[in-house]
Parts: structure tokens; C-alpha cells; sequence
């Protein structure tokens, strides 16, 4: 991209930089939505600073402009500033990766997606998963009904981090962990999110391929997408190049906070373990919904969107949730959540406009709600003063990705 213009403002404590290509490649941009409100942005990153972030990041591409805003610390012992070419861990965001690999595999004809998952998955005695009624699907959808043995690994939450931060488990292992307890419901009888239907979805890539989920990764998108910056190293424990330490809040909150930058992430794996920084990630959402890396057929059924809240503004399809925004507009992406990080990624339906979004703490619902308001600031223009009311409203008891069936205040 040939860069016509930059532009760098200092708004309170954050970095903004707007760059813009040339005239010549003007033109791309989706002229339904308002200019993205970086002053909102940057006042959504400061109150989540004040909740307990050491420093947020959000990067914003559309065509030939790319929206950048950094605040706070990436490294709390160093006092780096944060900026938004630092790679992170995206935690759930993996889930989509492992989506748009199965359904490749879809499409290849080697995987049925309304098939019991135990036809694909490997056959010790009892079968792998306790019901045959289970698809494929059903895994994607998040309605398997499959417990989510995260609830008992992170039930306290930094004991059961550091319990697992270096082990390294198969995925047999952690499905057994799921299948001792009882089915949350019947398979298809509701949406129940649980990281045991995509660390089920990695076994069946690699049992159907025989073939590392790693090597797929690479093959299938990071390579094709030339997303340099995005990685899988299960079970390796360091982040490679310039990244955010991730700083993971305790349950008792007067206590530090503590460094989980290192750790294998063996525990989720293909739910994820992925490492990337906003840059991909805004190239591979925008790829997937405008139809790069996959056919018609399976971009049709990923997108197919069932409301998972009351107010039918958040839904899930396969592998991929639905945000309807402030301002009407539905973006399509992943949330993540993995010790000391918490990850927001999305895309317009027709993949113009991204956001990825990062702040380096975790087990901080405030935090988690806070950052979510870059979404309405990316998309809708809204202003920072609406932005930090929305946020500071949103101090109810909540779940995440980690252990949803834990509630914590």
C-alpha cells in the first residue's frame, strides 16, 4: 500500500495514528457506515485502564485506511508503551481458525457436518463422546450439550492456571475430563458454550487427516493469507517477535496481578491456543467474510446466525458469533478470552471493515464488557462520552470463554 497521508494525535494518554493510501486506491471503503470515532476509542481504553488494564490496543482497516489506537503498557516491569503491532494471545478467536479448517474439510468432502461427531473421532472404549446424537454440527454451534471441563480447571482461578500452565495434555485427556460429568442438555436442545466441542474438532482434523492442526493453520490460512505475524506453538510456552504480556487478575483482587505471558495452552489447544496481532487478524476476518477461504456453501452455513441472548443483539452460527451494534449494523467475528488477555476480532458481512481490539488482563469482567464498547465506537461513530457510559453501566456478574458456567463479579 502506497501511504499519501499520516496523521498522529496524542488524545489524553492514548496514541492515535490514521494512515491513508494513495488516491489510486481509493474508493474501497463501505460508505453505509460513519468513520470509525477514534476519540471514542481511545476513552473506551482509558476507562479499562482505570478498571485494572495495564493497556489496550484496537486497530481499525478499511480499503485503503487503517485506524490505529494504543494506550497504557504492554510490559508493566519495563513500562512499555503499548502499540498495536504487538502480537497477544486471542485466546477463543482460535475457535474460528479451527472452523474455517473443518470446513474446508467440509468441502473437500471428507466431513459431514450432520454426522455423529464419534464417526471421525478416534475409538478407545467407551466411545469418545457419550452420546451419538451428537453431529459435527452440533460442536460448531456450541450445542453439543458437552460439559466444559474448563469450570473445574479454572474454578479458582490463578491455582488452576498455574496447575496447568506447563502441562501438556492430549485431546483424549481433556475429553475425558468433559465426558465424567453429565451432558449439559441434549444434543441440538440448546446453545451451551463449551471449549470441549472445538478441542473434539481439533481431534477430528487431525484423525480424519492425519495431519497436525498446526499444519493446517499454516497451509490453510496463515500462509495463504501471508498472516506473518500469527502463529500455533502448542506446546511451546514463549511468544516469538514484539507482543503484550498478559497480566491475569486474582479472584482475591487486592492481591497483584500475575504475569501468564508463559504458558503451553495446552489445555485448550485447537480452542484456543493461536497467537496474532490485530493486523492479521483484521486480514483473516475480512478474507473469511468476503468469501477468500471458503466456498459459497460453507460461508452460508457459518454465517447462518441463532440469537444467544434475550435481546437477540449477540448469536452464534458455526465457529463465529454475531454482534448487532448500536446503530443497527451486525458484525461478524470471535471474542477470546486466555489468561491476561482479552481479545475482541470482527468484520462487516461483507469484510470491509475490521476491528481487533486487546486488553492485557483477564478475569476482569469490567475490563471484558469495557473493551466491547470499541465495537459501536468502530463501527457506528458513537461518541466517547456514550462509549464510557455504556461501560460503566455494564458492571454486572459475569461468564466468558474461560469456565462460562462460572459466574464472578
Amino acid at each position: 500500500m502506497r501511504i499519501k497521508e499520516v496523521s498522529v494525535a496524542l488524545v489524553g494518554s492514548t496514541l492515535v495514528v490514521t494512515l491513508a493510501a494513495s488516491p489510486a486506491l481509493a474508493g474501497t471503503t463501505t460508505p453505509s457506515l460513519p468513520a470509525p470515532d477514534v476519540a471514542a476509542v481511545a476513552a473506551v481504553h482509558r476507562t479499562a485502564l482505570s478498571q485494572g488494564a495495564p493497556g489496550a490496543l484496537t486497530r481499525i482497516d478499511e480499503g485503503p485506511r487503517s485506524y490505529h489506537v494504543a494506550t497504557g503498557e504492554a510490559d508493566t516491569a519495563a513500562h512499555t508503551p503499548m502499540d498495536t503491532g504487538r502480537r497477544f494471545r486471542v485466546g477463543s478467536v482460535s475457535k474460528t481458525f479451527t472452523t474455517v479448517v473443518l470446513l474446508q474439510l467440509v468441502a473437500e468432502g471428507k466431513v459431514d457436518l450432520d454426522a455423529p461427531a464419534n464417526r471421525y473421532l478416534p475409538e478407545p472404549l467407551p466411545e469418545p463422546l457419550p452420546d451419538e446424537r451428537i453431529t459435527v454440527r452440533h460442536l460448531l454451534s456450541h450445542r453439543s450439550g458437552l460439559y466444559d471441563y474448563t469450570n473445574d480447571m479454572f474454578y479458582n482461578t490463578v491455582p488452576g492456571f498455574e496447575a496447568v500452565r506447563n502441562k501438556v495434555f492430549s485431546y483424549q485427556e481433556l475429553l475425558d475430563l468433559s465426558t465424567a460429568k453429565p451432558l449439559n442438555n441434549a444434543p441440538g436442545a440448546a446453545y451451551s458454550y463449551s471449549n470441549t466441542n472445538f478441542v473434539a474438532l481439533g481431534a477430528i482434523i487431525e484423525q480424519v487427516t492425519g495431519t497436525p492442526v498446526a499444519t493446517h493453520y499454516g497451509q490453510r490460512i496463515f500462509t495463504p493469507l501471508r498472516l506473518k505475524n500469527t502463529s500455533y506453538v502448542h506446546p511451546r510456552t514463549t511468544l516469538s517477535g514484539t507482543y503484550a504480556r498478559g497480566y491475569l487478575r486474582q479472584d482475591d483482587t487486592t492481591l497483584p496481578l500475575v504475569d501468564s505471558t508463559e504458558q503451553t495452552v495446552s489445555w485448550a489447544q485447537s480452542a484456543g491456543a493461536v497467537i496474532s496481532n490485530a493486523k492479521d487478524l483484521n486480514r483473516f476476518f475480512s478474507a473469511l467474510l468476503s468469501g477468500k477461504l471458503l466456498p459459497e456453501e460453507q460461508l452460508r452455513e457459518m454465517t447462518t446466525m441463532v440469537p444467544v441472548t434475550a435481546d437477540g443483539r449477540q448469536s452464534y452460527g458455526l465457529g463465529l458469533r454475531g454482534r448487532t451494534l448500536s446503530c443497527g449494523t451486525t458484525v461478524y467475528g470471535h471474542t477470546g478470552t486466555v489468561q491476561g488477555y482479552y481479545t475482541y476480532a470482527f468484520t462487516t458481512r461483507d469484510g470491509r471493515r475490521s476491528m481487533a481490539s486487546l486488553a492485557n488482563t483477564s478475569n476482569n469482567g469490567t475490563v471484558n464488557t469495557t473493551l466491547g464498547a470499541t465495537l459501536d465506537a468502530s463501527f457506528c461513530g458513537t461518541d466517547p462520552a456514550a462509549a464510557v457510559r455504556r461501560a460503566a453501566a455494564s458492571t454486572q456478574r459475569f461468564t466468558e470463554d474461560i469456565a462460562p458456567q462460572i459466574a464472578r463479579d
